[in-house]
């Protein structure tokens, strides 16, 4: 179960990024949006928290948190994971020198 921390818009900077802070845990990044975006760490904070951040809260964003509230998240959705090589797959990657499994390259 991952826990919701809220990060506070903090300012803009002269490069144009916007810096947030997490105020429960300290993390801190530098968001940097269209149409060149760039997320930059500055302190990594409690890594095993949701970060949500919203800079102009209106009705829409205020009608989310009452509904979802800030909290613990039961599932995080992530993409499907790739297939695994048959065995085919892996002598032609042996062949161009690819070990999948990791051990050394052949």
């Amino acid at each position: 179960m991952r826990v919701i921390h809220e990060m506070k818009f903090v300012a803009r900077l002269a490069s144009g990024a916007d810096e947030w802070s997490c105020p429960t845990c300290g993390r801190r990044v530098t968001l940097r949006r269209l149409p060149d975006p760039e997320l930059t760490v500055l302190d990594p904070g409690d890594e095993s928290a949701v970060h949500v951040g919203v800079i102009e809260p209106d009705a829409r964003a205020a009608a989310a948190a009452e509904k979802y509230g800030l909290g613990p998240v039961q599932e995080i959705p992530r993409p499907p994971a790739p297939p695994t090589p048959d065995a085919a797959d892996r002598r032609w990657l042996a062949e161009i020198g690819i070990d999948w499994d990791g051990d050394a390259a052949a």
